[in-house]
């Protein structure tokens, strides 16, 4: 547990509750606009928020037994770390990890069968406060994080010890508050079906952040080398020079053949995410929720199973010329008979990155950086305004 954080265990758990940090401000991913929701009117009257902000229409909320505040005015402590939330089929349970430590616990009702709720690595794409249902007859699902634009998503709903949703990620409606409170847009999900930890790990072939005078250089020679390139196959579409010789032509690259290079188009802010997937044999790359590049890469035994393992850079090191790492590993897979897998260094042992790649990656990696490894390939459900969702069923 985190020194000085307080741990948050909700309606229903045996454990005594203190309150997540509440009045972290709220994420509006610029420019980001969701798809359309068919049959929600653009007039919808939404319920009028109460004197009491705590106080949502229906039911009081808990009451949440919460230790003293260090100060009448000061604000609650914020958590440390990329947060992480990761949800147990098998046990009906939420865990919300800051920086690689449980920092809140909930029980929580997914999806019965036939309509169950999927496993993989997905991330909040859209918070709604006040959201109504485009598919469920206008039903209410407060305090909304989509994970999917399909339409799977965590929101307050009648939590019973078992699965009752359509597919859904139901919370307390104390917890489902206080959650869409503490959360941003982009925070990871994980799903699976047994119990998975996030634990430190440690490997040489995770990405380490470049000294700022070796970023520079290492952008310098690239756009050097791309601008070149450029001249290049500007002058390929020209006519030739009678009599002109190999000489001739380099020096049509000169001032007088100066060509504009077209404007390198502006990286999207938020962390960087990376996939590898077995399946296809590349490495993709996005951030923001946009796609930068992807490459293909070298797997040693590509017909064994990788497993899935998620990697988190949590925060920068002492020398901060390199990151702390955790992983939270599960299998690839549940349609098939369970496999002994290997262990995340191992996974990572077996993968070869092209040096280009690793240095582009490496001059943008910090704290919130994620690796994503998988034997699946990219979800359908990956696009516009996603991070990379990975299905394992």
């Amino acid at each position: 547990m985190m020194a000085g954080t307080a741990v948050a265990v909700l309606a229903g758990l045996s454990t005594s509750a203190s309150a997540l940090p509440t009045g972290l401000p709220q994420d509006v991913r610029p420019g980001a606009t969701a798809p359309s929701e068919v049959g929600r009117p653009a007039n919808v009257q939404r319920p009028r928020t109460p004197a009491n902000a705590s106080q949502l229409p229906g039911k009081p909320v808990a009451k949440v037994t919460a230790k003293p505040a260090p100060g009448a005015n000061e604000a609650p402590a914020k958590p440390k770390g990329p947060l992480q939330i990761v949800i147990s089929l098998d046990k009906q349970q939420l865990t919300l990890y800051a920086g690689g430590d449980p920092i809140a616990h909930s029980r929580v009702s997914t999806g019965v069968a036939g309509r169950s709720t999927p496993t993989g690595v997905f991330s909040v794409i859209q918070k709604d406060r006040y959201h109504r249902s485009n598919l469920y007859d206008d039903a209410p699902m407060y305090f909304m994080q989509r994970i999917t634009w399909s339409g799977v998503a965590l929101h307050q709903g009648i939590v019973p010890n078992h699965p009752a949703s359509h597919g859904c990620i139901r919370l307390p409606e104390a917890f489902a508050q206080q959650l869409w409170g503490t959360t941003q847009i982009g925070v990871r999900v994980i799903i699976t079906h047994g119990e998975a930890v996030p634990v430190e790990v440690s490997h040489p072939r995770l990405f380490a952040p470049k000294p700022a005078s070796e970023t520079v250089a290492t952008s310098v020679d690239s756009l050097q080398a791309a601008r070149q390139a450029w001249k290049i196959a500007q002058l390929g579409s020209m006519e030739p020079i009678a009599g002109a010789t190999a000489t001739d032509v380099v020096s049509r690259t000169g001032p007088a053949f100066e060509v504009p290079m077209p404007a390198a188009r502006p990286l999207k802010p938020g962390p960087v995410s990376v996939f590898i997937s077995r399946k296809e044999g590349k490495l993709f790359v996005r951030k923001g929720f946009a796609p930068l590049f992807d490459v293909p890469v070298e797997i040693d035994q590509p017909d064994v199973p990788l497993g899935t393992h998620v990697f988190t850079a949590i925060a920068r090191k002492d020398d901060a010329a390199s990151l702390r790492w955790t992983v939270v590993s599960t299998a690839s897979s549940q349609k098939t008979a369970p496999v002994p897998l290997p262990n995340a260094n191992a996974a990572l042992d077996r993968i070869t990155i092209p040096q280009a790649a690793i240095d582009r990656i490496s001059a943008l990696a910090g704290p919130g950086t994620s690796l994503i490894i998988s034997d699946q390939g990219i979800s359908q459900e990956t696009g516009l305004g996603t991070d990379f969702i990975v299905l394992t069923h």
